[in-house]
């Protein structure tokens, strides 16, 4: 039976934002294309159909993911008062986000396989770090606009590692501790109530 390109469109947008989340929770290799097609309610074989290969979804999933992201912070943003980078660190760097890695960020979650994976998937993702950077070093102080993108990098970095770290370690004390130390490191301090 044949599907209408709306059908069509309306399945690929729920096989991307399927994978998005499967990938972040289970990692590249955790999760197979048959499983991320029957969580997403379709049949394998509609995968080809939608993508070339799974580097292809894995690549637009990790757009999507970070693309998402991006419009979180966005949103986040609009109702801040104050120093809008202590609200993007204390998010990041909370109890909710290290605890629900399929909605929390793609590269924390994923970061560490990336280095791995095929120059496709790997130029998704640094797109979309690209971006992620852009809008937080525009948050920061700084004489000039390079200034700004290093301390974001140093921020950013520091905000990844600690999610990366305190996921890791299976003493909830000590996870709530490199939270709080990686917060008050940062520029301004962003505070972070565990």
């Amino acid at each position: 039976m044949k599907v209408s390109r709306e059908q069509a469109a309306a399945n690929r947008e729920r096989v991307l934002d399927t994978a998005a989340r499967l990938y972040r929770e289970n990692g590249f290799g955790g999760i197979g294309v048959a499983d991320i097609m029957k969580a997403a309610g379709l049949t394998h074989g509609g995968f080809y159909g939608q993508f070339g290969s799974k580097d292809e979804l894995m690549a637009q999933a990790g757009e999507r993911a970070l693309t998402e992201a991006r419009e979180r912070w966005e949103r986040l943003l609009e109702d801040v008062p104050g120093d809008p980078f202590a609200a993007v660190a204390a998010a990041y760097l909370s109890p909710l986000h290290r605890d629900t890695p399929g909605a929390g960020c793609a590269i924390a979650a994923l970061g560490p396989e990336l280095a791995r994976q095929s120059p496709p998937v790997r130029h998704a993702f640094t797109e979309g770090f690209r971006s992620l950077l852009e809008l937080l070093a525009g948050l920061l102080p700084g004489r000039s606009k390079a200034a700004r993108r290093d301390k974001a990098l140093a921020a950013y970095a520091a905000m990844v590692g600690a999610v990366v770290l305190a996921r890791m370690v299976d003493d909830a004390a000590l996870s709530d501790e490199i939270l709080r130390a990686v917060a008050a490191s940062l520029p301004k301090g962003a505070a972070v109530e565990p």
